[in-house]
């Protein structure tokens, strides 16, 4: 097979699990909701470091405005997803426990397009990445990698191929699945957009099966016209969890696989969540910066499950009143899938850019199972995409053996939760791996404190 054919099917990948899809919203078109009272808007909605307020309380913000401006490379701006003045800025404390500054506006209503707001003027690579930044998009998958340091790609790197993520795996979450049947032509329109500019040759749009109006739409306008160098491909995928994991994602499209500790990049690749491209489509055109964000709301103590678009900064019991409120008291509130979400205390929280789901269940289904003991079955590690040993990883955490954590690749795992799913004695495998993670990342940092080596 030649560098830059195309897979009739996708490459086999190894492990993951069969999760039920619970896909309740996906021929629902999403709804955009009203304009909050208030929103408040964390300095960090990004990997990488938190922004710097340009505004301070009693100022007038208009819809699109700037309020925060990123100083760092890894970084991304922010800006007023509503018109009002300022209340305050305070500390609040997010949902992974972590304190940060937050602008709170009170909106007027009157939702005023900010004067600084206009399409930018791209014809370079450059231009396109000055834009990008400026514009505040940050990966919409959840991930929240800031997209123009995604697409400032290392001179000494060779990417040849963009893969478009449409894998939507994890259950409930249908938002890039509306978003490919509601804003097609902004899909391929921004892929076009960074295809050209970024001089790539090959691109595969990856879908799992379960979405074939997805892979219609999508292929209805790449294959008629929209792509004449015919360099688009739609690839159908496994309907299996994680097929939407960045590793995962590029074996399956390309048979390549990203070194211990690289980067897409390593592996001649860059991987775009759908909504991102759209995202820079429409800001080409119109110039208005990231302010608000589609997400799926559903479970089981959900009144009516939709998909919402909604303000950034928009309180999330706010969203669910809208669709609705609760139809039962919920034991669980998800930011987030079930597999990788993150588990809120409160639903007084607030919408930030990398959202992508607010799933919210009752007693029944958020009842956890009381672990038993391990009965060597070998499923966690079957299950694992990355060929760990999860068993091995939890006991080495759980006897602060960091030197086995080292040499069991402790950093390798990308917590999809697949052990822990796959595992008959229910015990608590990847949660165990996450506290791993942070006894190695705090031991380094004593080190670091301590003047001794990286």
């Amino acid at each position: 097979m030649s560098e830059l054919s195309f897979p009739k099917r996708p490459y086999r990948t190894k492990g993951g699990v069969h999760v039920p899809h619970h896909k309740n919203t996906a021929h629902t078109e999403s709804v955009e909701m009203p304009i909050p009272k208030t929103v408040t808007i964390p300095m960090s909605q990004h990997i990488g470091a938190p922004c710097t307020p340009l505004v301070k309380p009693g100022d007038i913000v208009d819809v699109g405005q700037k309020i925060a401006q990123a100083q760092a490379f890894v970084s991304a701006p922010i800006h007023a997803s509503v018109s009002g003045k300022v209340k305050k800025i305070e500390k609040i404390t997010m949902p992974d426990g972590s304190k940060q500054d937050a602008i709170v506006i009170e909106s007027d209503g009157e939702q005023r397009i900010s004067p600084d707001i206009r399409p930018p003027k791209v014809e370079s690579l450059s231009d396109l990445l000055t834009a990008v930044r400026e514009s505040g998009l940050v990966g919409l998958g959840g991930a929240g990698f800031p997209a123009s340091v995604k697409l400032n790609i290392p001179s000494d790197k060779n990417v040849d191929t963009l893969i478009i993520n449409v894998a939507e795996c994890e259950p409930y979450i249908t938002a890039d699945h509306r978003e490919v049947l509601e804003n097609s032509w902004d899909v391929m329109s921004g892929i076009h957009t960074v295809k050209e500019f970024l001089n790539i040759h090959r691109v595969i749009i990856g879908i799992e099966n379960n979405k074939p109006d997805a892979i219609k739409a999508l292929s209805e306008i790449a294959y008629n016209g929209f792509d004449p160098e015919n360099e688009i491909r739609v690839l159908p995928l496994k309907a299996t969890y994680p097929q939407g994991a960045e590793k995962i994602l590029i074996k399956a499209c390309t048979g390549r696989e990203v070194p211990e500790g690289g980067l897409p990049s390593d592996a001649g690749c860059l991987v775009m969540n759908t909504g991102s491209v759209a995202f820079i489509a429409r800001y080409l055109k119109t110039g208005m910066p990231l302010i608000s964000r589609r997400l799926t709301v559903d479970g089981s103590a959900i009144k009516n499950p939709q998909n919402v678009i909604v303000p950034i900064g928009t309180p999330i019991k706010d969203v669910i009143n809208f669709v609705g409120g609760y139809k039962e008291e919920p034991k669980k509130i998800l930011m987030g899938g079930p597999m990788m979400g993150l588990s809120l205390y409160t639903d007084e929280l607030f919408i930030q850019k990398q959202n992508n789901a607010i799933l919210a269940f009752g007693e029944k289904e958020a009842r956890l199972s009381e672990p038993s003991a391990c009965i060597r079955c070998g499923k966690c590690v079957s299950a694992c995409p990355m060929s760990l040993m999860p068993l091995e990883l939890s006991n080495a955490t759980d006897r602060g053996d960091l030197e086995s954590l080292k040499k069991l690749h402790i950093l390798n795992c990308m917590e999809c939760g697949c052990c822990s799913y796959s595992c008959p004695a229910k015990r608590h495998l990847v949660q165990n791996i996450r506290l791993g993670k942070q006894l190695l990342n705090k031991a380094k940092k004593e080190q670091i404190n301590k003047g001794g080596k990286k």
